[in-house]
């Protein structure tokens, strides 16, 4: 039987609307400080939803070279390139010094595309005529994020979209891993990235229920499990990894985060009914991990604010941990980030990697009135004190997609 390599993560980037960089982000986190606020990024005057989770103070410049053109790419392409140079830094990995004999992976997942430059595309098409289109075809495209951040390297690259809706980026960084695990690259850069706060996209989710209509109240809006949510607060963002195989990090002097050790993915049953597409992955994940149900010490719930979804993925927790699903700590990021997108899946990972580093769960923000629905343990509103050793993320998409990812406290 071939041996599988070790995928350890060794370098981390994220900008969310409660941070930008690993330390704002998860100061934010601990505190349980909100990053939703109203919308600024246009004029939400008579929408339903009014409020979103926009990454602050992020000006492109600062992150990408003037030769890049930033000015001209889409915001979340800006943000996936800030993060992947983050996450690179963090690994202190300049793959342009590095001897790397195969084309580097580039995997990135978006759940929408570059919707500000397509809506103002549109309008200028609609007001002025055909001839004042000035959106270019390349930077609307769904792989225009991956092949720039591809192309910024200076390096053989290897650019790979993912699409799968919220999973997008989880699954992203999964394909990654199953490259470095096949023995195809020794080291890659993956993970998600979203920036849906545009009108047509805000008034579609508000159509769809899918955003939060809290307006008075936005930094209480988004509240996993909680009773009192009405929806998820929609936001952009973007968080990337880098990911290496165990040896030649080990041999580079990298310290890494943690292991990626099990994964899986699964549709819901929409033929039968059933919604247990979720269970399906949490176990499969696990058990590609070579653990037991019991050796999962926290759960880093998807949990988006939803009434539906949040029970949805409550009862599955329960459907696969039995009476030991009492015992985990279960905690939703949402309450502070809202719901990235394709963005959420990675942020989740390294907010894994953070609770390994530091001992710390996260909480779940803005629970304060419990749901009989939701009976779990999850971590209200204050951190908790505990080293975990093996974390299982949960996502789930639109569509009935599901995506499970197992991690463990990185060891020798």
């Amino acid at each position: 039987m071939r041996k599988r390599n070790r995928v350890v993560v060794t370098g981390m980037g994220v900008l969310a609307p409660n941070g930008i960089g690993l330390d704002a982000f998860w100061k934010s986190l601990v505190a349980g400080r909100s990053g939703i606020g109203p919308i600024t990024l246009f004029d939400s005057t008579g929408f339903k939803s009014r409020i979103a989770g926009e990454v602050k103070n992020f000006d492109p410049l600062d992150y990408i070279e003037v030769k890049h053109k930033p000015k001209r790419m889409a915001r979340h392409t800006q943000l996936a390139f800030a993060a992947m140079k983050m996450a690179l830094a963090d690994g202190r990995f300049d793959p342009a010094r590095e001897i790397i004999d195969h084309p580097f992976p580039v995997m990135v997942g978006v759940s929408t595309t570059a919707m500000e430059i397509l809506e103002g595309g549109f309008n200028d098409l609609t007001q002025r005529g055909p001839g004042a289109v000035s959106a270019g075809v390349f930077d609307c495209q769904p792989q225009a994020v991956t092949q720039m951040l591809a192309l910024a390297l200076g390096i053989s690259a290897r650019a790979t979209t993912i699409s799968s809706a919220c999973p997008s980026g989880l699954d992203a960084i999964a394909s990654a891993v199953a490259m470095i695990r096949n023995g195809e690259a020794d080291v890659a850069i993956a993970g998600g990235t979203d920036a849906p706060i545009t009108p047509l996209s805000m008034a579609s989710f508000a159509t769809a229920r899918l955003s939060s209509t809290n307006n008075s109240d936005p930094a209480h809006a988004s509240r996993p499990f909680d009773r009192l949510r009405d929806s998820g607060v929609i936001s952009e963002g973007a968080g990337m990894v880098l990911l290496e195989e165990y040896e030649s990090a080990v041999a580079r002097g990298a310290t890494p985060y943690m292991e990626i050790c099990g994964y899986a993915t699964q549709g819901d049953d929409f033929v039968s009914g059933e919604v247990f597409g979720l269970a399906h992955t949490m176990r499969t994940a696990i058990s590609s991990a070579d653990k037991r149900p019991e050796e999962i010490d926290y759960i880093c719930a998807y949990a988006p604010s939803h009434p539906a979804l949040d029970i949805v993925e409550n009862d599955m927790i329960k459907n696969v941990f039995g009476r030991g699903a009492y015992t985990i700590p279960v905690s939703s990021i949402k309450g502070v980030t809202g719901n990235p997108l394709s963005a959420a899946g990675p942020m989740q990972l390294i907010t894994c990697g953070l609770t390994f580093k530091h001992d710390v769960i996260p909480p779940t923000a803005n629970f304060e009135v419990p749901d009989p629905r939701c009976d779990l343990d999850y971590v209200p509103n204050r951190s908790r004190k505990r080293r975990i050793n093996t974390a299982l993320i949960n996502v789930r998409g639109l569509g009935g997609g599901n995506s499970s990812m197992v991690v463990q406290r990185f060891a020798e």
